[in-house]
């Protein structure tokens, strides 16, 4: 098979496990990288050994022969750049949130169809072995009827995460701890548990200097009748503590915990079933909250070009974990009840 050919826009924090994934898949490269500063792209290509970098991502666009391009730029550009990417008839991989309001992620969306290019939304966390493992469970229907879940996110992120750069923690281009830290797990549930009614929830800046909030709670009720949970602070003493999540059905219960949804803390279902035996073998530990999901991805990314594989998690399944945290968002506005259509 012929290498994918990757571009890379935005060499800042989690460009680095984008870079080191696909150095670690043998059909794909990375060929250029751009970042509007250029110390940042300069030392990103010198690191990674990319061949060429710019500091305008268009003319990236316009000179280099790509297959498909990964956003890493602050969530609020993915939109504007990916329908840009569309235009040259380029597939488009962007991280997580795919946008910041449903508007922009429809109109990316309708772009990547209307140019006949692919449109993956980085979900690498689905990927986990524990949480593959639960939802396999999920799937033979092992819990019975679905009571509740749990996401619980307790992580710290002090001033100097914010202040680092000034588009973080901002409405137009970050959000807030749901928007930003907690995408991952609200993707998690509602891929769980299945379609959502409606949801409630609070906010608050509590400790933060910035726009969007460090703290909230919210309620779920799924169309299935089960009630969800959400449990989200930036502000956990002294460092990051725990990302998980807890299913409770009829005939079982499972937490995934760790800082990543990366330990089977919980698992036991009334029947038994040859998966149980697997649980002590795929717990991990990662060194940070990113987890080791970004390789497995990147090379479903790749397969799928290579019209091997179907998309893990493509546009319209991105979008509806951002449909869920717009709802908490409103909610927390306007202190209702939202209902999902």
């Amino acid at each position: 098979m012929n290498k994918i050919k990757f571009g890379l826009i935005g060499c800042g924090r989690i460009s680095a496990k984008h870079f080191e994934a696909i150095a670690e898949i043998e059909n794909a490269n990375i060929i250029c990288c751009a970042d509007i500063i250029a110390e940042r792209a300069n030392d990103a290509a010198e690191k990674y050994q990319i061949p060429k970098f710019y500091t305008d991502y268009k003319k990236m666009l316009d000179n280099e022969k790509i297959d498909c391009v990964i956003i890493c730029t602050p969530s609020g550009m993915h939109p504007e750049m990916g329908i840009e990417t569309t235009k040259r008839k380029i597939n488009v991989v962007t991280e997580k949130p795919m946008a910041i309001d449903l508007e922009s992620a429809d109109a990316l969306i309708d772009a990547c169809e209307e140019n006949g290019v692919r449109l993956f939304v980085v979900k690498q966390n689905r990927l986990n072995s524990t949480i593959q493992m639960l939802k396999k469970a999920i799937d033979k229907n092992r819990f019975g009827k679905l009571f509740s879940a749990n996401i619980t996110v307790r992580w710290t992120r002090p001033q100097s995460y914010y202040d680092l750069a000034s588009w973080r923690g901002t409405w137009k281009y970050d959000g807030g701890a749901f928007m930003n830290q907690a995408s991952h797990y609200f993707d998690l549930i509602q891929w769980m548990m299945g379609p959502i009614e409606s949801v409630m929830s609070f906010t608050a800046t509590m400790d933060k200097q910035i726009e969007a909030e460090d703290q909230g709670g919210g309620l779920i009720k799924f169309k299935n009748g089960a009630i969800g949970v959400a449990d989200i602070s930036m502000n956990i003493f002294p460092k990051n503590y725990e990302g998980s999540i807890t299913i409770m059905g009829k005939n079982g219960t499972v937490k995934i915990g760790g800082i990543a949804v990366n330990k089977i803390e919980h698992w036991e279902f009334k029947e038994y079933d040859d998966d149980d035996k697997l649980v002590e073998k795929v717990s991990t530990n990662p060194t940070s909250v990113y987890g080791f999901g970004h390789q497995a991805y990147l090379q479903n990314v790749v397969d799928v070009l290579h019209g091997i594989a179907v998309p893990k998690t493509d546009g319209k399944s991105g979008r509806k974990s951002l449909e869920l945290i717009l709802a908490m968002y409103e909610s927390a506005r306007t202190g209702k009840l939202v209902k999902l259509l």
